[in-house]
């Protein structure tokens, strides 16, 4: 069974939208969407993943002569990632994270 979300979409494909513009679409979902909890927990997922993510390969760009080759390596890994939440998230699965899944998980289904 599907539910609605409050822009009107299938919560699966809401959900999945939360990772594909890595944290900017996490927050932008956190802000919109109210009320489906499941939407919720995959858009605090997708930022607590994604802004860390960044940071650290912002910051290995910066290590002298081989760490843009890192931070190339590190980028084109966290595009893997989110393909596989992506389509995680498309298929209903409410899959956390370690470290930081628990955490999204009662942020949202916690919440009054």
């Amino acid at each position: 069974m599907t539910y609605k979300t409050s822009i009107g979409l299938n919560e699966n494909a809401v959900a999945a939208l939360c990772y594909v513009g890595f944290w900017f679409t996490g927050i932008f979902f956190l802000l919109i969407e109210r009320h489906n909890k499941f939407v919720r927990f995959h858009a605090m997922q997708s930022v607590l993943v994604f802004i860390p993510l960044a940071l650290i390969v912002f910051l290995i760009g910066w290590i002298p002569y081989f760490g843009w080759l890192l931070a190339d390596f590190a980028g084109f890994l966290s595009l893997f990632m989110l393909l596989f939440f992506v389509i995680m998230a498309y298929k209903g699965a409410k899959f956390k994270v370690p470290l930081v899944g628990k955490y999204a998980y009662e942020a949202v289904y916690n919440e009054q």
